[in-house]
């Protein structure tokens, strides 16, 4: 592949690829777990991100190779069917992603222009639309995803402009950022803030992503470090700022209650800043980050039919546009599967489960693979963060966050249909004396 992507480029890369849906959706839910102290989970959020993306620094340095979690892990533990769990679990993650983009679509910032149709129904109409566009080959530049990260930061800098000006102002109630939903201390109080923690995540993810483009990026073994390291702290301290602001503004009642709460930020702001522009921008947001993970998973699920770990026909490309269409057709129907059954909240934190899954299986990899010795030099993080990172997202992926049963149900199903195809796939193969 060509080596395109320079250092500048591959920051704001890493940046557009964790800014969307998260912040732009979940605020609410995470203050609806927590309360008014909404940004102690994004807190904590950033700094469980920085520790896996310290061992995803070491393992790109190490093997800057296109796989990602799913290579990894098959280096490390040399188990085909943990590495297809931690691949389709990946691209399951992509898809619940999707899923939330596409409710948060068709929530409150689209109610700004129409609430002629239904959610639900927008939201399906919304998944068949970027398949559509996906099975026409689409293809964004990452100097493309350099505008669209633009566009998705002016929104939250528009939330910081307002919550400056509150300040200034003497606008908001400070008393709220100390507050918590749960009330008192103790265990109610632990795994509320957990919940809020494990849900808010979801506003991370997303420089896991980066790794793949390793074989395109100038120099990737002294690049990655800086730029998913500056990616993480930009976009984290953006999040706790947004946090601090909403809470400041509204109270955590209100934010709960919409499926656009930054928008109700502006509008509670001093700023005359017109809602319906920045639930323009919103939209725009979420539908980069819906269009970016639908292609992801299907690009994913064409790639291991390719690999044979998924039935050959999911790998099946139309003749003239070359895009795998049969992949394409098969994700969009879970998608439309999860919006159909979940709200935002929930998909939001099965993104999130699915991916504290596969970082606990790579901080374990970084420090079984610290066997493997390369002959070149490259960034190697401290044995504690690792530790530390496979720790965190196991209690986060636990039912100690207090985490609702049918987030487990559905990424359990979404797993089983990724099994049933495994076992589909071997039986085909040794009917026909390849396996």
């Amino acid at each position: 592949m060509r080596r395109a992507i320079g250092p500048k480029l591959l920051i704001l890369f890493v940046i557009g690829d964790i800014l969307g849906t998260g912040i732009y959706a979940t605020t609410g839910q995470v203050a609806g777990k927590v309360g008014g102290a909404l940004w102690l989970p994004f807190v904590i959020g950033f700094v469980v991100a920085i520790l896996t993306a310290a061992s995803y620094v070491e393992l790109v340095g190490k093997y800057p190779k296109a796989a990602g979690a799913a290579l990894y892990t098959q280096k490390a533990f040399q188990v085909p069917f943990l590495t297809f769990i931690v691949a389709f679990m990946v691209m399951c993650s992509g898809l619940s992603s999707a899923s939330a983009a596409a409710r948060a679509f068709s929530g409150d910032y689209l109610a700004e222009f129409t609430d002629f149709f239904p959610p639900t129904l927008i939201a399906i109409l919304f998944i068949l639309a970027l398949a559509a566009l996906n099975l026409r080959g689409v293809s964004e530049s990452v100097k493309t995803n350099v505008v669209l990260t633009l566009v998705e930061l002016t929104g939250l800098f528009v939330i910081l402009a307002v919550g400056a000006w509150a300040v200034l102002t003497g606008d908001g109630d400070p008393s709220r950022l100390g507050e918590f939903q749960a009330g008192g201390t103790g265990y109610a109080l632990i795994t509320s803030v957990l919940g809020a923690t494990a849900l808010g995540f979801f506003a991370f993810v997303g420089f896991e992503d980066s790794v793949n483009m390793a074989e395109e990026t100038q120099d990737p073994v002294r690049t990655f470090p800086r730029a998913i390291f500056i990616g993480v702290a930009v976009t984290g301290t953006i999040y706790v700022l947004v946090a601090l602001v909403s809470s400041l503004l509204v109270d955590y009642r209100v934010l709960e209650g919409s499926s656009g709460p930054l928008l109700e930020v502006v509008k509670a702001g001093g700023l005359d800043f017109p809602p319906k522009l920045f639930a323009l921008i919103a939209l725009f947001a979420v539908t980069n980050s819906a269009l970016i993970n639908i292609m992801m998973a299907s690009r994913l699920c064409y790639g291991m039919a390719n690999e044979r770990i998924l039935p050959r026909a999911l790998g099946r490309v139309l003749p003239r546009r070359r895009t795998p269409v049969v992949g394409i057709v098969f994700v969009s129907v879970l998608a439309i599967g999860l919006v159909s059954t979940g709200e935002i909240a929930g998909l939001g934190d099965t993104t999130a489960f699915l991916l504290l899954c596969v970082f606990a299986v790579v901080n374990i990899a970084v420090l079984v693979l610290r066997r493997d010795r390369v002959e070149h030099k490259h960034f190697r993080t401290p044995t504690a963060l690792p530790v530390l990172g496979a720790v965190t997202s196991l209690i986060l992926a636990s039912p100690l966050s207090d985490r609702p049963a049918h987030v487990y149900i559905r990424a359990g199903v979404l797993l089983v249909i990724g099994i049933g195809l495994w076992v589909l796939n071997r039986a085909v193969m040794k009917a026909r004396g390849e396996g």
